[in-house]
């Protein structure tokens, strides 16, 4: 199955709140039309939400993989209430996947920290980190301040958060790799 191209989407309404069950339902058991239309309509909420979520990666990407895994696995989601859940899970996997792939790179070398911070004045570097820090979703920002501000232990902020010390430690690295994406993009 391919996904509608652009020219295809002129005759669809935009998406303004979530897709009728009942087309989702038809979508699940595999009714050509009633897919092609509920992978346009996701289409504009994919790109509204990588445009959000993904910080380097490139959202175009993000959005057409998202929508080849919502095709070939829509028979897959067992409730069509779980639509919305579904679909934002897909494509912030997909932002990540590609964060990942950017980031094996080795974007962020020693040479690139020395020529970031060399050419910004100690002022320009604090507002750089703050505003990467707020950029992070607010469970791996609380990680980075309980870590690096406060000085806390993986043990002590597993206990604060209620969070094995594995989760703990997935969040953290996955909250210095975001911040590390966004000071990248400046």
């Amino acid at each position: 199955m391919s996904v509608p191209s652009h020219a295809s989407y002129a005759k669809y309404r935009p998406l303004r709140e979530l897709p009728a069950l009942a087309l989702i339902d038809a979508a699940r058991a595999g009714e050509p039309v009633a897919i092609e239309q509920l992978l346009v309509e996701a289409r504009l909420t994919l790109e509204r939400y990588a445009q959000r979520s993904c910080l380097v990666s490139d959202v175009e990407d993000a959005v057409q993989e998202s929508l080849l895994i919502l095709s070939r696995y829509l028979a897959s989601l067992r409730h069509a209430q779980a639509w919305s859940r579904w679909l934002f899970r897909i494509v912030r996997r997909q932002c990540h996947r590609l964060a990942r792939a950017a980031l094996r790179n080795d974007l962020w070398d020693d040479e690139t920290a020395e020529r970031f911070v060399a050419a910004r004045t100690e002022y320009e570097l604090r507002l750089d980190i703050v505003a990467a820090l707020e950029s992070l979703p607010g469970s791996y920002r609380d990680v980075v301040v309980l870590r690096d501000l406060e000085g806390l232990t993986i043990g002590e902020m597993s206990e604060r958060l209620g969070l094995s010390a594995a989760s703990v430690k997935g969040r953290l690295r996955r909250a210095r790799e975001l911040t590390r994406e966004y000071l990248l993009a400046q």
